[in-house]
């Protein structure tokens, strides 16, 4: 069913603007992994297998520094990139070096880390469990934030050696960050800056994607079209789909419902799943949303920014959309030129943002 979906939304967003014809490709990564889109323009890349404590094994993508880059210096910040739902890693490194905020961070000195969720294409292995089991795809979002995300960070600090890093997140990689930053202060204690963009914590406004996903920008695509469409959608589990459907029924940043109270009662010790609260993270925060964004609607965002306990960023882009975060072509100077700023006075002034 998610997959109907998938390609629905992408079909709604893309066709009506410039199609897909068969043998229309033109970029040869296109046809590349993430690994080879990465060698492609130049940069080194290493590929880590991240295991859960739930037995789940996640592909993680680094790019230790960038072309221009001596590789053996000092140890540089660490960035993490995490993608939205039913995207992958491959979102950060899908336009051209000088459009792609992976690039553009290792060769602005940053050692990338781009991680992937489970269950989508560079993540469907599990220790014990098969991908063809039911049993594999009994987890949402939940899981992502108290499973993937503290086993990813332990195991880039332990790569690294450094004690914190900087966390990105797209839309879903933003929901699954507020979670765990909110119930895992030790987690949360990683964490320099937390940049999200187009934030999804309440779903309470959103629109359907079936009937308004149709605005994507022309200046999104351009001659990239191939690229985007064969990495994307890149895969999630019915039971995340159902757990964002009971998000818009509810209109509340809550724990999947299991359906019945002893199921719930196993997962969470209570009847009833349990609100996430966002005004107990402490992580600093800033925030980039879109006026067009139908997904993380403007007034979700609004209600979302006065929770936030330690707010140091804040910008509307009025003409963005969802997927303009990371595919726009003025992306570098509406997003990524002010987040690279904000991690460097953080380097310079270490205690700057927790005053």
């Amino acid at each position: 069913m998610w997959q109907l979906l998938a390609t629905a939304c992408w079909v709604l967003l893309l066709g009506p603007i410039y199609g897909c014809k068969k043998g229309s490709i033109t970029n040869p990564e296109a046809n590349m992994n993430i690994s080879q889109i990465i060698s492609y323009w130049g940069y080194p890349c290493e590929k880590y297998d991240v295991v859960t404590k739930d037995g789940y094994i996640l592909g993680t993508y680094r790019i230790p520094h960038g072309r221009r880059c001596p590789r053996k210096t000092a140890p540089k910040p660490v960035v993490y990139l995490q993608h939205g739902l039913i995207a992958s890693a491959s979102d950060w490194i899908c336009n051209l070096p000088n459009n792609s905020l992976a690039f553009l961070l290792a060769d602005n000195g940053y050692d990338v880390w781009m991680g992937n969720s489970r269950g989508n294409t560079w993540s469907r292995k599990h220790l014990k469990l098969s991908p063809k089991s039911s049993e594999y795809w009994a987890f949402s979002l939940d899981e992502m934030a108290k499973y993937d995300l503290p086993a990813t960070i332990n195991l880039i600090i332990e790569k690294t050696g450094q004690e914190q890093l900087f966390y990105v997140g797209h839309s879903q990689g933003t929901t699954i960050a507020f979670i765990a930053f909110s119930t895992n202060p030790e987690l949360a204690k990683r964490i320099k800056i937390f940049f999200a963009l187009a934030p999804v914590v309440t779903v309470k406004y959103t629109r359907s994607p079936i009937k308004n996903l149709t605005t994507l920008s022309r200046r999104t695509i351009k001659s990239r079209l191939d690229v985007y469409l064969a990495q994307s959608p890149a895969g999630t589990s019915v039971q995340n789909m159902l757990h964002w459907a009971q998000a818009v029924n509810s209109g509340q940043f809550q724990a999947f419902d299991w359906g019945q109270p002893d199921q719930n009662m196993m997962h969470f010790h209570q009847l009833i799943p349990p609100l996430y609260n966002v005004t107990e993270m402490e992580v600093p925060t800033a925030i980039w949303s879109g006026g067009q964004d139908i997904l993380a609607d403007p007034k979700d965002v609004e209600d979302l920014l006065p929770k936030i306990a330690n707010l140091i960023y804040y910008k509307a882009i009025p003409y963005y959309n969802h997927m303009d975060f990371y595919l726009g072509q003025d992306a570098p100077q509406e997003i990524y030129q002010d987040l690279i700023k904000l991690m460097e006075e953080c380097l310079q002034n270490k205690t700057h943002f927790f005053l």
